[in-house]
């Protein structure tokens, strides 16, 4: 694994705070779990998998900070997490997974439900970087010895427990020795592509160059895409995703000019109880994210702004799921 994004550190969660990069790498150690729900919502810790990590840690942390336990209080810091993020799957997932977990113990000490909160959070992460290594060599599988990937986002080590998903692909390329060039889309407003996968890219040695989001289509006018490559933060039982804003507008172009199109994602990301994209709720951010982006005004005073962090990409447009078990055809 090239970076770690988030561990445990002793009774606390220790993460890189996504925000500062790619000009300062600042790892924080929290040890409120408060802390934590306003690092997920700050973007401090994103990703699917990893805001579904870090929940998971962060009930234990919630008890080992409230110095006893009682389910009540447990389920309450559950559901301030899981409101956290609405439209990524793996953070509700995680969090019932954890609740599960302990009710089914029945806990009759503070110690025994502390270290049985940190064994189910530490199992999960483990079970991330799996799932991620798997994700990769099944991926692998589909891309050619020389290849030209545009990727969209982020969605690698700083996104999940391991390597990644779409980026753990290309990571598994390249230790195969195949000869791999990525185009990574800028991903407006907040510039996840700029700001982290760029930067995770030149640090793992990839051949990475920057484009703006709108340059996408012209690239693979010209040819020079052989394969999109994108994560999930949650797929329907149709096959719809939901992905970050733009992922709709690359498989459209993709599909347009005979493109393969992937969406890399762990089987905790599919949601079988949500039918459809249309059920799936679409997280609005601020305003401000996107007329004061980065400290400086760039837009009108009292315009008005509409600004979702997520779109959905019907299952048509999709050419196949790369999941840890395997790949399975759109």
């Amino acid at each position: 694994m090239r970076i770690q994004a988030l561990a445990r550190e002793g009774g606390k969660l220790r993460f890189i705070d996504q925000t500062k990069l790619p000009l300062e790498l600042e790892y924080r150690e929290v040890g409120d779990y408060r802390e934590i729900i306003e690092a997920i919502k700050e973007l401090q810790i994103r990703g699917a998998p990893a805001i579904g990590i870090a929940a998971a840690y962060g009930l234990a942390v919630a008890v080992e900070q409230h110095g006893e336990f009682k389910f009540d209080h447990l389920r309450q810091v559950a559901q301030q997490f899981k409101e956290a993020r609405p439209t990524a799957v793996n953070l509700a997932w995680a969090v019932d997974r954890v609740i599960r977990f302990v009710e089914g113990e029945q806990p009759t000490t503070f110690a025994a439900a502390r270290d049985l909160l940190w064994a189910e959070a530490e199992a999960i992460h483990t079970q991330d970087r799996m799932m991620c290594a798997a994700i990769g060599r099944h991926g692998a599988e589909l891309i050619g010895p020389k290849a030209t990937i545009l990727t969209h986002c982020n969605t690698g080590a700083l996104a999940t427990g391991g390597i990644g998903t779409a980026l753990g692909i290309i990571y598994t390329c390249v230790d195969q020795g195949k000869k791999i060039r990525v185009y990574a889309d800028e991903t407006r407003p907040l510039l996840q592509g700029a700001r982290l996968t760029a930067w995770e890219l030149q640090q793992g040695g990839i051949d990475v160059t920057l484009i703006t989001d709108s340059t996408a289509g012209m690239l693979m006018q010209q040819g020079k895409i052989d394969y999109v490559l994108v994560g999930a933060d949650r797929i329907a039982k149709n096959g719809d995703v939901a992905n970050k804003i733009g992922t709709y507008s690359l498989a459209v172009l993709a599909k347009a000019h005979g493109v393969p199109f992937y969406v890399a994602a762990p089987t905790s990301t599919f949601d079988p109880k949500i039918e459809s994209g249309d059920e799936i709720p679409i997280e609005e951010r601020s305003a401000m994210e996107v007329t004061d982006s980065f400290g400086r005004r760039t837009a009108p005073y009292d315009i008005a702004v509409y600004s979702p962090a997520f779109d959905i990409t019907p299952a048509e447009y999709i050419t196949a799921y790369i999941t840890d078990q395997g790949v399975k055809e759109g």
